[in-house]
C-alpha cells in the first residue's frame, strides 16, 4: 500500500529518519528493476541538446534559457536555429553515437514577439510547434537520430498532431503551488503557461493519447514541503490513469547570476535526497525515476543512487545543457564509473523508455517503428552500434578545390560566389569540408570572416551554452623552484588563494636529484591534498625518462603515481618535423612528442593540447596540426581542450587570431570541445574578439601568490575573477568556474 498525504511528514523527514527513507527507496526500486528484468541497471540516453529557439512568451524567475530579441540582435543571433543548424548537430551527433534529439525551446514566442511571429511567416509556419514538426519529422528521416519533443504547453490537438513525430515528449510539471503562480515576486509569476491547472491539463491529454511522457518537479523554487508532496501525489495520479508517465525527474534548483532568483539558496543537499526518495515510495517500483546528473556534486551522486533513481537522463557528448549552462555535463566514462561505485551497471537506453518501445503497437505512432527498432534491442533498451559512417567526404588533402585553382583571372563575383557556398557547408557540417578548403577558410577577411567567426560562435553556444569559463590556478616553474619544501609553500599558499588546481612545468636543472620530478609533486600532493595537480610536459617527463632510465610511458606511471592528476600537453609548435628541426631544434621531435603524450592519454592522465601561430607557418600546416590533433583525440579521448597561442614576438593581426580559433572550432568539432582564449598573449580586446569567434574559455587566474611569486611561467599577469566576470557580461555570458577537467568547481 502506497502512502497518502498525510504521510507526508513522515516521508520528507531529515536527520535522523532520512537514513531509513533512502534504505526503503533504495529497495523499492530494486523490487522493480528485477520486476523489469534489469535488475542493477541503471540507464541514460545518448543525445543532443537542440535549442530551437530560446524566446519566450513566459518570464520565469530562475531562468537563463530564454532570451529577448534584443539579446539575440546583440549576439549576432537569428531567432529561431535553422533547419540546416539543427540537421547539422544531429549529423555530428549521430556520428558520435547519439540515438536522441531533444528539441527544447521557450512556450510559443510569437505569441509575445513580433521577430518570432516574422521569422515564422517568411519560412513558411504556421507556429513554433509546426516547425518543431517539421524539424523532427526531418532529423529522423536524414539522420537516424530519434526526436524527444520538450515544446512546453501544448493543446489535445498539438500533442496529437505531433505524435507521429516523436517517439516520447516532455514537460516538466515543476509544481502544483498556485501560490507560486498567482503571488507577486514568487518564481512562476507572470507566466501564464505555468498555471499548474493548465499543465496538469496537458499531462492528461498526453496520457488519453497514448503518448509516452517525460515529467517530473522542481525542488527548492519556494514550495512548503506540503506542496512538493502534493505534486508528487498529482504525478501518481496521472500514471496511474494512464500508465504514460515514463519517468519522473526530480530536479533540484540551482540559483542562476542575472536571475530575478539570483540571491536564492540552491535546494539543500538533504531535502533534495529525501525528495527523490520520498518520489520512489510515492511512485512506487514500476516507476521510472531520474535525477540530472551534472546538477548535483559528484560526490552526491552515490546519495541518489541510494535514494531509488534508476535513470540519469540524457548526457552528450557533444552540445551543453542550455538549460543549465554553468553545470556541465559528466563525461561518460565519469558517469558510467560513478554509477558503478555505487554498485550499479549503466546502459544506455532510447528515447523512450524500455517498456514502451517494446509495447510500441500501443504507445508509439506506427510510423516511426522503423526507426526505433533500427536503434532498439530486443529488450527495448539502445542497440550497441558503433557510430555510423559518415556520409561527409574525406579529409584527404587532393579532394576540394585547391586555393590555386582560384586563378587570378576568375571575377571577384566567382570568388565571392565560392566562399559563400564554402562556408554554407561549413555551416551545415564542418567535417564535410577538405584541408584545402580549410586553408582557404583562414584566409579569408572583411564579411567573409565576420560570417566564419558568427558559425564557429554558433558551434561554440551548441557545445558549451552562454558560458566562459575560467579555473583558479597558480603556475610554479619547475626549471626555477625544485626544492621539496618550497614547492609545499607554493602549494599551501595556492590552497589559501582559492586556487583548485597547481601547473607545475619546466625542464628541471641538470644538477637536481633523478628523482627530482616525483619529489616535486610528492610535496605538493602532501601539502595540499585536495589541490588538483597539472604537473610536467612531454619535455619535461623525457627528461625525467632519462635521467631515471625508464621508459616515458613508465615515468607517467611514475608521476601519475606520486599524485599527478593531468599533465600539460605543450611543448609542440606545428606537427611538421622538417620545419622543427629547422626553426625549434630545442623542441622534441614531434613523433616523440606525440608518443608521450599517447603514453599519457593511455595511463587516463588527461591533457590539454596546444596549437602555437604567427611563427612563419603557413596555413596548410595549421590545419594539418588540426587535424593530427583531431586524430590523437578520436583514438585517446585524451584532450581536455585546445588552446591556439599566438607565439611571442610575431606579428599578428586582430583577422588571424579570429580565423586561427574559429576554424579550430569547427575542425576540432565533435572532437575537443573546449577552446581557450590565451589572454596573456592576446590583450584584453583580443581575448574578446577570439571568445566571439568560436573561444569558450579563459584557462587560469594565473594568481603570483605570496610564496616564490616570481617562480611561475606567467609572473606578473593574473586574470581575476572579477575581472573575468567583466568579460563573460561584455559578451552576455555567465563566467563558470571550473575544474581543471571542465567539471564544476566547489
Amino acid at each position: 500500500m502506497r502512502p497518502d498525504l498525510r504521510d507526508a511528514s513522515m516521508l520528507l523527514a531529515r536527520g535522523r529518519d532520512l537514513d531509513d527513507l533512502v534504505a526503503e527507496a533504495g529497495r523499492i526500486r530494486d523490487e522493480g528493476l528485477a520486476r523489469a528484468g534489469r535488475p542493477g541497471v541503471i540507464t541514460w540516453s545518448r543525445k543532443v541538446f537542440v535549442p530551437v529557439t530560446t524566446l519566450c512568451r513566459d518570464r520565469c524567475h530562475y531562468c537563463v534559457f530564454v532570451d529577448t530579441p534584443g539579446k539575440l540582435e546583440r549576439k549576432g543571433i537569428a531567432p529561431y536555429l535553422s533547419e540546416e543548424q539543427v540537421l547539422a548537430t544531429a549529423r555530428q551527433g549521430a556520428a558520435l553515437g547519439c540515438k536522441e534529439a531533444l528539441l527544447t525551446l521557450g512556450d510559443r514566442p510569437e505569441d509575445r514577439w513580433d521577430v518570432a511571429r516574422t521569422w515564422l511567416d517568411e519560412h513558411g509556419f504556421a507556429s513554433t510547434l509546426d516547425y518543431v514538426g517539421h524539424l523532427a519529422r526531418r532529423i529522423t528521416e536524414e539522420t537516424g537520430l530519434l526526436a524527444h519533443l520538450n515544446p512546453g504547453v501544448m493543446t489535445a490537438a498539438e500533442l496529437e498532431r505531433l505524435r507521429p513525430t516523436a517517439p516520447s515528449m516532455g514537460m516538466m510539471l515543476e509544481t502544483t503551488s498556485r501560490r507560486l503562480f498567482t503571488e507577486p515576486g514568487e518564481a512562476h509569476f507572470g507566466s501564464p503557461d505555468k498555471d499548474p491547472a493548465l499543465r496538469l491539463q496537458v499531462l492528461e491529454d498526453a496520457g488519453r493519447l497514448r503518448i509516452p511522457f517525460t515529467t517530473g518537479l522542481l525542488v527548492g523554487i519556494g514550495e512548503t514541503v506540503e506542496e512538493r508532496f502534493d505534486t508528487i501525489l498529482a504525478l501518481r495520479g496521472l500514471a496511474d490513469r494512464h500508465g504514460h508517465v515514463q519517468e519522473v525527474i526530480v530536479q533540484n534548483f540551482r540559483a542562476k547570476p542575472a536571475t530575478a532568483m539570483q540571491g536564492s539558496d540552491d535546494a539543500e543537499a538533504d531535502a533534495f535526497i529525501a525528495a527523490v526518495a520520498t518520489a520512489r515510495i510515492v511512485l512506487g517500483p514500476d516507476a521510472r525515476i531520474q535525477a540530472p546528473p551534472n546538477l548535483s556534486d559528484p560526490g552526491e551522486l552515490a546519495r541518489l543512487v541510494a535514494a531509488g533513481i534508476d535513470d540519469w537522463g540524457g548526457v552528450s557528448p557533444l552540445t551543453a545543457d542550455h538549460v543549465n549552462p554553468e553545470r556541465p555535463w559528466p563525461q561518460v566514462d565519469q558517469l558510467t564509473e560513478a554509477t558503478r561505485a555505487a554498485g550499479f551497471e549503466l546502459r544506455e537506453r532510447l528515447t523512450a523508455h524500455p517498456h514502451y518501445v517494446r509495447d510500441r503497437d500501443e504507445w508509439i505512432d506506427p510510423v516511426l517503428h522503423d526507426a526505433v527498432l533500427a536503434l532498439a534491442d530486443s529488450e527495448g533498451l539502445a542497440r550497441g552500434l558503433d557510430a555510423p559512417v559518415r556520409s561527409s567526404r574525406s579529409h584527404s588533402t587532393t579532394e576540394g578545390p585547391h586555393p590555386a585553382v582560384l586563378t587570378e583571372g576568375r571575377a571577384a563575383g566567382e570568388r565571392a560566389e565560392h566562399r559563400a557556398h564554402l562556408l554554407t557547408r561549413a555551416e551545415r557540417d564542418p567535417a564535410d569540408l577538405s584541408d584545402h578548403e580549410y586553408v582557404e577558410l583562414l584566409t579569408v577577411t572583411g564579411r567573409d570572416l565576420d560570417r566564419l567567426a558568427g558559425l564557429a560562435d554558433e558551434l561554440r553556444r551548441s557545445v558549451v551554452g552562454s558560458t566562459v569559463s575560467l579555473v583558479r590556478n597558480r603556475n610554479l616553474g619547475s626549471d626555477r623552484v625544485t626544492d621539496p619544501e618550497f614547492v609545499a609553500a607554493v602549494a599551501t599558499d595556492a590552497v589559501a588563494l582559492g586556487a583548485t588546481e597547481l601547473c607545475i612545468q619546466g625542464t628541471a636543472p641538470q644538477d637536481t636529484p633523478p628523482d627530482v620530478y616525483e619529489q616535486m609533486v610528492r610535496a605538493a600532493r602532501a601539502a595540499a591534498p585536495d589541490l588538483h595537480l597539472h604537473a610536467f610536459r612531454p619535455a619535461d617527463v623525457v627528461d625525467g625518462a632519462r635521467r631515471t632510465g625508464r621508459t616515458v610511458a613508465e615515468q607517467y606511471a611514475a608521476l601519475q603515481a606520486a599524485g599527478v592528476d593531468t599533465v600539460p600537453g605543450t611543448g609542440v609548435k606545428v606537427f611538421d618535423e622538417a620545419y622543427r628541426a629547422e626553426r625549434f631544434p630545442e623542441d622534441l621531435p614531434v613523433d616523440l612528442w606525440e608518443s608521450s603524450i599517447r603514453a599519457a592519454h593511455a595511463l587516463g592522465l588527461r591533457s590539454t593540447s596546444v596549437l602555437f601561430y604567427g611563427h612563419g607557418e603557413s596555413p596548410a600546416q595549421i590545419v594539418r596540426h588540426l587535424r593530427k590533433l583531431a586524430q590523437i583525440q578520436a583514438d585517446t579521448g585524451g584532450f581536455n581542450e585546445l588552446v591556439p597561442m599566438a607565439f611571442p614576438g610575431g606579428e599578428h593581426t586582430d583577422d588571424q587570431h579570429r580565423a586561427v580559433h574559429a576554424v579550430a572550432r569547427l575542425v576540432l568539432h565533435g572532437r575537443i570541445n573546449h577552446v581557450q582564449a590565451a589572454w596573456t598573449r592576446l590583450g584584453a580586446e583580443g581575448t574578446v574578439l577570439v571568445l566571439r569567434s568560436g573561444a569558450d574559455d579563459l584557462g587560469g587566474t594565473l594568481h603570483d601568490g605570496r610564496v616564490l611569486p616570481e617562480a611561475g611561467v606567467e609572473f606578473g599577469h593574473e586574470m581575476t575573477v572579477p575581472a573575468a566576470e567583466a568579460i563573460a557580461k561584455t559578451l552576455g555570458r555567465q563566467l563558470r568556474l571550473r575544474t581543471t577537467t571542465y567539471g564544476v568547481a566547489s
